[in-house]
């Protein structure tokens, strides 16, 4: 009997004790099939045939590292010495039919163990394969797009441990909030119970995938473990935006079609954010500080919206409830929230009192110098708390009114007019913010800043 032939049964005491690896193997598995789809990279898809992938494979390769650890710590010390010995064995000293016969009993995949075992070896294969074609410094698209189609195929054909299959997909989605839990069970109407239940499971399955990323680890493995988990949460979020749209056509009752088309709108600007802006081209600009920067603002973003979007709908049902009793998070959030409304607030003040100062003939050569030190200090610490769609608006004007000659008075006021009407209406929205609810804007505080400006 072979070492494969064992029933020793070690697989269910296993993924009861390392349950939540099993949960990030399921994860690492579907993302690392999703960073072989060529539209799901933030890259250029202008010249992708001549494209060199070498940086793309080495993020798979980290990722299969990673992959191999999580498996050689599940599977017990025992096993993992019967497995490598039984590699020895096949290749020194058996004959091609003993090898036969030894591989198609472990290809039946009839128990969980060996499914693994399987994992296993394909993983360990493809970092040999990967390393050397890495050696090359040169991996064009089709091989690229090669490696991915034989580990799709590898994946899918897993019976116990595929991420993808219909019977286990959600194999390690539950929601234990209670306040959730009991929002789906007093909605009546069967279609929009189904339609809630299932608006959640997707958010909480968004969280999952986060739950794995690990931003403060200096090591590249795990920053590239990270990059692959966000880009499998593109390919998700894509979907779940189509399944919003669906949706607000076919519910009833015009406040959750508003909010299900406001969730659509918000994702596909936040997710712009991440993949077109902060994202972009992420791999040709590795200097380390550049790429774990861009990697921490886009998980932060990300969270952010998927946690906001489960307190809105929570709140359509519950209003009493506050986004902090849902999630810790909320609390940092609640305080960059705060910091936005003010210095956007003091950006307004700034900008009128300019108005008024020109409108009275007051001359001052240096008129602007005030709000260019408060465009500075902007810069460098709220910049980041912008949403995707308002960034374009405040970078132009900063770098107009930063680079502008000041005696060119007129052109200077008409920007500053427009632009001031365009912060209104940004406090407002910044207003609307779940986590500000019931919680004015602290005018004699954001006063008192302002005036360290003037």
């Amino acid at each position: 009997m072979t070492s494969y032939e064992r029933k020793d049964n070690w697989y269910p005491q296993a993924i009861n004790s390392q349950k939540e690896l099993f949960s990030e193997l399921n994860v690492l598995l579907r993302a690392l099939d999703r960073f072989f789809v060529l539209d799901n990279l933030p890259v250029s898809q202008d010249d992708l045939p001549n494209r060199n992938f070498y940086e793309e494979m080495v993020v798979v390769r980290d990722v299969i590292l990673r992959i191999i650890g999580i498996i050689e710590f599940i599977i017990p010390k025992s096993r993992k010495n019967a497995y490598w010995f039984q590699r020895f064995t096949e290749s020194k000293l058996l004959n091609d039919h003993a090898r036969d016969l030894m591989r198609e009993k472990l290809y039946t995949q009839d128990s969980p163990e060996k499914s693994l075992y399987l994992l296993y070896d394909l993983f360990v294969n493809l970092r040999g394969i990967i390393t050397d074609l890495l050696k090359t410094g040169e991996i064009s698209c089709p091989v690229y797009q090669n490696i991915g189609q034989l580990l799709s195929k590898e994946i899918r054909e897993n019976v116990f441990l595929n991420p993808f299959s219909p019977d286990k997909k959600h194999k390690f989605e539950r929601i234990v909030n209670p306040a959730i839990t009991d929002i789906v069970k007093t909605i009546h109407e069967q279609e929009t119970k189904r339609y809630v239940s299932l608006l959640f499971l997707h958010l909480f399955r968004f969280l999952r995938y986060l739950r794995y990323i690990d931003i403060t680890s200096p090591r590249t493995v795990s920053l590239h473990t990270t990059l692959v988990i966000l880009i499998l949460l593109r390919s998700e979020i894509t979907a779940f935006r189509s399944f919003l749209q669906t949706v607000s056509r076919r519910v009833q009752g015009d406040p959750l079609r508003m909010l299900l088309n406001s969730l659509t709108y918000q994702f596909s600007m936040e997710t712009k954010r991440v993949f077109v802006q902060e994202l972009k081209e992420i791999m040709r600009k590795k200097g380390s500080s550049h790429f774990r920067g861009k990697i921490e603002n886009s998980h932060g973003i990300l969270k952010n919206l998927i946690e906001q979007s489960i307190v809105q709908i929570t709140r359509e049902y519950r209003p009493d409830i506050a986004g902090d009793a849902l999630f810790e998070s909320f609390t940092e959030r609640l305080s960059q929230s705060l910091k936005l409304r003010k210095d956007i607030y003091i950006l307004s003040r700034l900008l009128a009192l300019i108005e008024e100062k020109t409108a009275t003939r007051e001359k001052n050569p240096d008129y602007m110098q005030p709000l260019r030190n408060f465009m500075e200090y902007f810069e460098s610490l709220s910049f980041k708390l912008l949403r995707y769609e308002d960034y374009d608006e405040f970078n132009s004007f900063f770098q107009d009114l930063l680079s502008h000659d000041q005696k060119d008075v007129e052109k200077a006021l008409k920007k500053i007019h427009a632009f001031k009407i365009f912060l209104e209406t940004t406090l407002q929205q910044i207003n609307n913010r779940a986590e500000l609810a019931g919680r004015p804007l602290d005018r004699k505080k954001a006063d008192e800043l302002l005036h360290q400006y003037l």
